[in-house]
Parts: structure tokens; sequence; C-alpha cells
């Protein structure tokens, strides 16, 4: 994941009106994956060089692992302050009521990370960027985590193999859609349930980048994976302002 100083020196100049720099300015960054993940990793270098480069007149605190909040929730304590920076999935947004994100749900849309970066680089990803300005929040760059593959217990070899299982996904239409078509029954989860929820058999299987497939340890509870690269998981690094 390629980290731009912009969104950084954006996120700290924004942050700090004249009002809050009259004392110490602490950001609360949260997220919902573990720290050893893409995402998890750009946080910390985040907290590093904000530190580092204001001198400790800012201080980043990075909550991990939805310590704070869980998926449905951390959009709506950004939108009232009680943090005041996330990255979540493209997927959120969605729901949020800016439906030009649900784009990125889309199978099969990029063929690779060069296809991919064409969006997110460019003209059209800081337009949908500046779309989220009409829910209060200021987006600052997308991070990628990765392609997505499908997990379950048993081998995931042809559309006719997703018949009748329970796949967990995100909140999305369109992820919807797509688990349908496929004849399985789509089950909206928090990510912070899915290893339960697959231990005990609520659900079949899921999807995911591999990086949180392992660091979740999915693994333990799921025996096959399908590498099938067919949807993209990124992140929007997005902020709240005070006004």
């Amino acid at each position: 994941m390629k980290f731009k100083l912009s969104a950084l020196a954006l996120a700290v100049g924004v942050l700090a009106s004249p009002m809050v720099m009259a004392s110490e300015i602490v950001i609360k960054f949260s997220h919902v994956v573990a720290q050893d993940t893409p995402k998890g990793k750009a946080a910390e270098h985040f907290k590093k060089l904000a530190e580092e480069r204001t001198k400790g007149k800012v201080k980043v605190q990075v909550y991990p692992n939805s310590q704070l909040y869980k998926d449905k929730e951390e959009l709506e304590a950004l939108q009232l302050g009680a943090v005041q920076m996330l990255a979540p999935s493209l997927a959120k947004f969605g729901p949020l009521g800016v439906k030009e994100f649900e784009v990125f749900d889309l199978p099969y849309i990029f063929d690779d990370y060069k296809d991919l970066h064409k969006v997110t680089e460019g003209p059209v990803g800081k337009q949908l960027l500046g779309k989220l300005q009409t829910k209060g929040i200021t987006g600052l760059a997308f991070w990628d985590n990765g392609f997505k593959a499908f997990s379950a217990n048993k081998p995931l070899k042809a559309p006719a193999d997703f018949k009748g299982l329970k796949m967990r996904i995100q909140s999305s239409k369109v992820l919807e859609e797509e688990v349908r078509a496929l004849g399985a029954l789509p089950q909206v989860m928090a990510f912070s349930e899915v290893y339960q929820a697959l231990q005990t058999g609520v659900v079949d299987g899921t999807e995911n980048p591999i990086s949180n497939f392992y660091t979740q340890k999915m693994h333990e509870v799921q025996k096959h994976l399908t590498l099938s690269n067919h949807g993209y998981l990124g992140y929007a690094t997005a902020i709240w302002v005070m006004r």
C-alpha cells in the first residue's frame, strides 16, 4: 500500500484549526482489522510520520481490531466527532448514501492494480473522495488491501458449488446481488463477528483478501480457499473536520 504524504499533510492541517492548536492535537484513528494487515500497518505509519513531522504537537492514537467501534458504528462515530480518522472499506460509503462508491464492489471490474490505480489515483478517484463532503467527511486518499478470494468448508470450483451456502458479506447491494447470482445466501455481518460465525456454522463461508483471512485466523475454521480475485477490497482514509 502506497502511503501518500499529501494526505498526511492535509489531515494534520485540517485538524489543526486555530482553536485546537492552543493545546496538543489528538487524532483518534479507529479501524476494524488487525495491526499486521495493509491497513493496520498504514495506520501505524501515519501515526509515526504525523508525530515526527509535527515534532510531537500531534498525537495519533490508533485503535485496531474494532476496539472502539464495529463496522456499522465507525462512520457514525466519525460524523459525531467521537473519532477523528478512519479508513473504512469502500463498501461502507454506499449505505451512507454515496452510491457512486458501489462501483468498487462490481466483480471483475479491474484486471489488475494498474487498471485500479488509474481510477483511484486519477481524476475519478478525486471526484469520488470529494462526494464525501456532503456527509461531513473529508476523504484524503485511497488505500489498497487486495483482491478477494472465497472460502468455505468445501471446494468452490464452479458457480454451482455455491448453491445454498450462507456467505458473509459487507453491507452492499452489489455484493448481495453477486452472491445471489451464484445461488448462495448473502449474510451481512460485522467483520469482528465473522470468525465465530464461521466456527459455529452461522455462515458457511466468506470473501476477503488473503491478509484478512490470515490475520483473523479464518484458516482455522475454513478448509478451502478459492483464489478467484473476483473483487477488490480497498479503503478511503477519511477525517472529521471541526467546523
